[in-house]
């Protein structure tokens, strides 16, 4: 099945989850705080990270930034008891994946970690049987879009983006004009069927907004459409 890297200070929650994705038919590799989860993830190969926020040390969304910031994009879960809204939108910025609050089901943990290994299978073969140069390129006004390079120019800059932000994008990019609700958005964004709240498209649109004002202040070519979603801006 999948190589897992279970991180947590909490012995026998670490037991409990690994003896649920051995049953599953993973293979476990386990972690008791973040310092350490940080060397395996960095050495070793999971396939996903699933990792407790509040452990001493270094946390969970430190531990996230870290593997970020050293260009490691293993899809990661993240597991928390504390207030859902505000650590999902700083989870998400610091480039997590997925959220899971505590209590939670094993069963939904499964679900969710099966969900992004689908997704990233998924991503995959396109890339391989990629053939048409010009099928890459999407270029929309000062916006250019390289699909094989999953990079995001505004005129001459460069926007750095997520791989979830950069489907954004494209999906409204590629429709100027077009209204997208959220559960559309969802799809096209995270490529799964893993059970989130629509209103993290919220979040990931602020994160792009705020990254495409950075480089042109008076950007507004997405726009929210009250009641009903977001469209990328007919000129």
């Amino acid at each position: 099945m999948a190589n897992i890297l279970l991180i947590d200070d909490d012995p026998s929650l670490l037991d409990v989850l690994s003896m649920a994705f051995e049953d599953a038919g993973h293979e476990v590799d386990r972690a008791s705080d973040g310092l350490k989860g940080l060397r395996r993830a960095e050495v070793g190969a999971p396939e996903v990270i699933v990792s407790d926020v509040n452990m001493p040390g270094l946390d969970g969304f430190s531990l996230c930034q870290r593997l970020r910031e050293a260009g490691i994009q293993t899809p990661i879960i993240l597991l928390t008891s504390r207030d859902g809204e505000i650590d999902e939108a700083l989870g998400l910025t610091l480039g997590a994946d997925d959220y899971v609050t505590k209590p939670f089901s094993t069963r939904v943990l499964l679900a969710r970690v099966a969900a992004l290994l689908r997704r990233e299978a998924a991503r995959a073969v396109p890339l391989a049987l990629a053939s048409e140069p010009a099928e890459h390129v999407l270029a929309v006004g000062e916006l250019t879009l390289d699909r094989e390079r999953l990079e995001v120019r505004w005129g001459e800059d460069t926007i750095t983006v997520t791989v979830s932000e950069f489907r954004l994008v494209d999906a409204l990019a590629s429709r100027p004009g077009v209204v997208f609700h959220r559960e559309q958005l969802l799809l096209r964004v995270r490529g799964d069927d893993s059970v989130v709240v629509e209103r993290i498209i919220d979040t990931y649109i602020r994160r792009l907004r705020r990254k495409f004002e950075g480089v042109d202040p008076g950007f507004a070519f997405i726009e929210t459409v009250i009641g009903a979603g977001y469209r990328w801006r007919e000129r």
